[in-house]
């Protein structure tokens, strides 16, 4: 397989460097097969697309106060300790 073809059909290494993108600056060569990549993938398009979305929705999450008055059910709590505690004794 030629370069241009890995770089073509590669969406692994596209959605790598458009998670990486979102962080800091592409090297040029970078930014041109991810371009490239783009032209012909539209399920990398729109993964773009749902990134950005999750990732402003990650940060305003992030800048708000937790609220207060957040408990777990105590039902929960008591599966979820014998979930735990099964899992322990297994060992």
């Amino acid at each position: 397989m030629n370069k241009l073809t890995k770089i073509l059909y590669n969406c692994r290494k596209a959605t790598f460097m458009i998670e990486k993108r979102m962080e800091q600056p592409l090297s040029f060569q970078e930014n041109f097969e991810l371009r490239l990549h783009l032209i012909t993938c539209g399920v990398c398009r729109l993964y773009i697309k749902q990134s950005r979305k999750i990732d402003i929705m990650v940060k305003q999450l992030l800048k708000s106060p937790p609220p207060s008055n957040i408990r777990l059910d105590d039902n929960f709590k008591r599966e979820l300790k014998l979930r735990i505690d099964n899992e322990l004794n297994k060992s």
